[in-house]
């Protein structure tokens, strides 16, 4: 949040900056509570009937009216005894103190006129407010096509495109990766029903276009299609016909009245082209995406989004390291782009209306209005480039109101301007009142307005120098109002925000002016325009170097309960803690404490971790990740060395999971087959650790996952090897033998009898199993496999005995062949799956059969993580985390707590687990086999 600082220092009065308390006396807060009703008034305006808003607005209305009639009255009455001066006044009484007000008066006291015309302001934009809601609403439900959403019909339309196409994240559903889709607003302009029936309406629309790739859909690396590139081109203002399946939005109150899904079988029919200005906005961008060809990769996916807010490029690992860090304000062109940019044209802003001014502008000899009216055009000319997401509206609004005090020659105050552009674009887009983004934007830029000054000068009077008190101050206090909100929406908090943004910035402001010059350059002097960007390359991987820096912290971020209850927390708890900071900082010896507390907090050595959380427990011979839904299990083979089998479905769960266990050198990981629940958390197991090879299953199925695999562990460096029945390795106390999959006929001839032809069908019946052996104990892992499998393992394998441990084949699914439970007769079953699976896993039949031949059932999604314990002779497993809930969309489940492992005490029977002990910590929950 901290890019917005740039705003705010460059535009104070003083020439120290932002962080001079005292530069424009006490705050002007006239204009806050205005704008604070205008958006409160919109946000419930929009999903509140409109009959409802009319009866409110006209109320308000009536009541500002009467406002305004009581405060003339009052201001003729104070003025009266002015006009009059012959006029004989009561005696004063002598107790009557007059700096006190209403002591010794039987009068009580009453609003003054000034308080009366607020009250009107207040009450007047609360109903502008609500009335332009309930008007942008209204186009919400005008027209057929919310009709024909809730029909699920299928309808011809004609679409006017209002944002740029974007690519949603693939997501792992069960065992496939679904694949992108293609994203964008629009407003219907045109509707043809099935019917034949036409309407000219203009109806926003959310349009999403269902990829289709070459060959195998599932894969990430599967190249697009020739179609893609044509609709990921189109351009703002561009209309286009498309025959779509309209659907109601997901919730009401949505901005878009349907959502229209189309396939996106071949290029797009325009039927108008985009705008002369959009056509030259769209070329600017795709030059400064041609400019950057050349760079690196991260600084290939960075600058077009740094510069104009183009985030097309950015892979998803380093989405999530920006995101980890709170670096994702940078990808949002956030106001310090848009301050970049005037400061070269007018100079310091504080002296921008001085015979000392400096900047471009006095040098070219222009005027201050001449200076106001280019910088207008320049922050016009930034929105249509850079698109008009919420913090560039924000800071375009804040820019022209100081770019016209500076034409006018006005006195500028930074709180009022501000407030005044917040009531304006909320007038003018209420949608942007339930904006999440732009909630965030105001809070961070009301935060370096209120809060930073005042931090940086009690930072000052403790002697820290005054710049570095002034970024100090203004990251802290950014974080510190925006932290609440990122809970809401991610259920986290992240602990090195605030160091990562005092690091980016050092290169924000380089990598921003090179980037643009290379974004004016592109269209007249490409190869200009590419040594512009080599040179603004360089700051952007140091901004992407910082942001994966921080997110492999292991302490970056931790869980927080999400929703609005978890925000409220939070802000409860930094309210709490800023005044416990004051008193901190007037001791030397508690600050050195506080900052060793969050540096151990952040970095969480594996020795200091396991004393406080007792994770992981001391012993552990295997670990089965909490991956969510899909397979991560970890067996242990040494100091920071360990054998991995799957890696779930999601690169930062079993990237947590081997941090807390302190795997840094992984000889074999292997891939049983390649599901996307088996093999998406491939590059979280790369992500800083030595890697010796990579063992799969003979079957290349589905073909995609296949790919994505190999190309992910060429990129690295990593070689792929095939596992082969009958394969015995060994490391260090590990040793492990590969049972299935059966190998392949030999050309010519059918497959072994005892193998049956369906037990290779499919991916699942592909699985590696592996048969393990470490410390005696021994553990059966069964990948996916489906009943015929497992019956042929059994028919292959007659030898096969009991063993300790078995990891449940297919997430403890009801596909399982009883004969071979029966013979493998397991004393602990470790079962992984997520929470709220829409698959039932895992069956309860499953689990009922497993607990009727004695077996102790455990599962990570009401567990945890598990790790296993102990010698044949004590089996015991220890768990990290119990699920009081389940897991919310796109984050961790509720209540989820770290548990201190140890030997086992009492053993875990039917899912009982015992209380925590008198020590106020939750003690180990162990289960012993009998």
């Amino acid at each position: 949040m901290t890019g917005a600082r740039a705003t705010v220092h460059a535009t104070a009065s003083s020439a120290h900056g932002a962080s001079e308390p005292r530069q424009e006396g006490p705050a002007d807060l006239r204009l806050v509570a205005p704008a604070l009703a205008a958006w409160a008034a919109a946000a419930v305006a929009l999903g509140a009937p409109g009959g409802v808003v009319a009866v409110a607005c006209g109320a308000a209305v009536v009541l500002a009216a009467l406002a305004l009639r009581v405060a003339v009255v009052r201001r003729r009455a104070e003025r009266e005894p002015e006009g009059n001066p012959e006029q004989e006044r009561p005696p004063e009484d002598p107790r009557r103190d007059p700096r006190r007000p209403g002591v010794g008066s039987s009068r009580p006291r009453t609003w003054s006129a000034g308080a009366c015309v607020a009250l009107a302001a207040v009450l007047l934009c609360a109903a502008a407010g609500a009335a332009s809601a309930a008007l942008h609403a209204a186009d919400v439900r005008r027209g057929p096509l919310p009709a024909l959403a809730k029909e699920y019909a299928r309808v011809t339309v004609e679409l006017e495109v209002t944002g740029d196409p974007r690519l949603t994240r693939p997501r792992v559903r069960g065992s496939q990766r679904t694949p992108p889709a293609l994203v964008f607003d629009a407003e219907a302009v045109r509707v043809t029903a099935s019917d034949g029936g036409v309407s000219a309406v203009r109806t926003p629309a959310l349009v999403v276009v269902r990829q289709r790739e070459a060959g195998d859909r599932s894969g990430p690396a599967a190249p697009a299609h020739a179609t893609s590139a044509a609709w990921r081109g189109l351009l703002p203002s561009t209309r286009v016909r498309v025959v779509a399946r309209a659907v109601p939005p997901l919730t009401s109150g949505e901005q878009a009245a349907a959502v229209l899904r189309v396939t996106g079988d071949g290029p797009p029919v325009v039927t108008r082209p985009p705008t002369p200005l959009q056509r030259l906005a769209g070329g600017l961008r795709a030059g400064l995406r041609e400019a950057t060809d050349g760079l690196r990769p991260d600084a290939r996916a960075l600058l077009p989004g740094l510069v104009v807010g183009d985030t097309s490029r950015v892979p998803p690992d380093l989405d999530d390291a920006f995101r980890a860090t709170d670096l994702t304000h940078l990808l949002a062109v956030s106001g310090s782009n848009l301050t970049i940019v005037l400061a070269l044209l007018i100079g310091p802003p504080h002296l921008a209306t001085r015979a000392e001014r400096r900047g471009l502008a006095p040098r070219l000899g222009l005027s201050l209005r001449g200076t106001a009216v280019i910088g207008g055009a320049l922050a016009l000319a930034f929105v249509v480039v850079c698109r008009p997401d919420p913090s560039v509206l924000r800071a375009a609004a804040c820019g022209l109101i100081t770019l016209l005090a500076i034409g006018t020659g006005r006195r500028r105050t930074l709180l009022p301007a501000f407030a005044a552009a917040v009531l304006l674009l909320v007038l003018y887009d209420p949608w942007l009142a339930r904006s999440f983004g732009f909630l965030l934007s105001v809070l961070a830029t009301g935060a370096l307005l209120l809060l930073a000054p005042r931090w940086s000068a009690a930072l000052q009077r403790r002697r820290v120098p005054p710049r570095l008190a002034e970024v100090l101050a203004a990251a802290a206090a950014a974080q510190a109002v925006c932290a609440p909100v990122v809970a809401v929406l991610a259920a986290r908090v992240g602990l090195v925000a605030v160091p990562c943004n005092l690091l980016a910035e050092l290169a924000v402001a380089p990598a921003t002016v090179l980037g643009f010059a290379a974004l004016a350059a592109a269209p007249l002097a490409l190869p200009a325009a590419r040594v512009l960007a080599w040179c603004a390359g360089w700051p952007a991987e140091w901004i992407a170097a910082v942001a994966r820096w921080g997110a492999a912290l292991p302490g970056a971020e931790f869980e927080w309960p999400g929703g609005w209850v978890g925000g409220l927390a939070l802000a409860a708890v930094i309210a709490v803690l800023v005044p416990v900071g004051r008193r901190v900082l007037r001791r030397r010896w508690l600050c050195v404490l506080c900052a060793l507390a969050v540096v151990l907090a952040v970095c969480r050595p594996a020795p200091f971790t396991r004393v406080i959380t007792g994770w992981p427990p001391p012993g552990w011979r295997a670990v089965v990740c909490d991956v969510g839904q899909g397979d991560g299990l970890v067996l242990a083979a040494g100091d920071g060395t360990a054998l991995v089998v799957d890696t779930g479905p999601e690169p930062r769960a079993i990237d947590r999971c081997l941090t807390d266990l302190g795997v840094r050198r992984i000889p074999l990981l292997v891939l049983t087959h390649f599901h996307a629940d088996h093999v998406d958390g491939l590059p979280g197991v790369l992500r800083g650790r030595s890697v010796g090879a990579i063992e799969t299953t003979t079957l290349l199925d589905p073909p995609g996952q296949a790919r994505f695999v190999r190309s992910t562990a060429a990129a690295e460096g990593v070689p792929i090897v095939t596992a082969a029945p009958g394969e015995r390795r060994h490391l260090g106390p590990l040793t492990w033998e590969v049972l299935w999959p059966a190998p392949a006929p030999p050309a010519g001839r059918g497959p072994d009898r005892a193998v049956p032809p369906d037990a290779l069908d499919g991916p699942n019946d592909a699985s590696v199993t592996l048969l393990v052996r470490t410390g005696g104990l021994t553990l059966l892992l069964l990948g996916d496999l489906e009943p015929p499998a497992q019956q042929a393992l059994l028919a292959a394998h007659p030898e096969l005995g009991a063993v300790d441990v078995l990891k449940v084949a297919h997430h403890g699914s009801a596909y399982q062949d009883p004969p071979l439970l029966h013979r493998l007769a397991p004393r602990l079953a470790l079962i992984s799956c997520g929470a709220d699976n829409p698959y039932g896993h895992p069956a309860p039949r499953t689990i009922a059969a497993l607990r009727a031949q004695g077996a102790q059932v455990l599962r990570t999604d009401t567990d945890g993580a598990i790790a296993v314990l102990g010698t044949p002779a004590r089996l015991s497993a220890a768990v990290n985390g119990r699920r009081e809930g389940g897991r919310p969309p796109g984050g961790r489940p509720p209540g989820g707590r770290r548990t201190r492992a140890g030997p086992a005490r009492r053993p875990v029977r039917g899912g009982r687990r015992w209380p925590a002990g008198s020590a106020g910590r939750r003690r180990a929950r162990a289960c012993t086999s009998a």
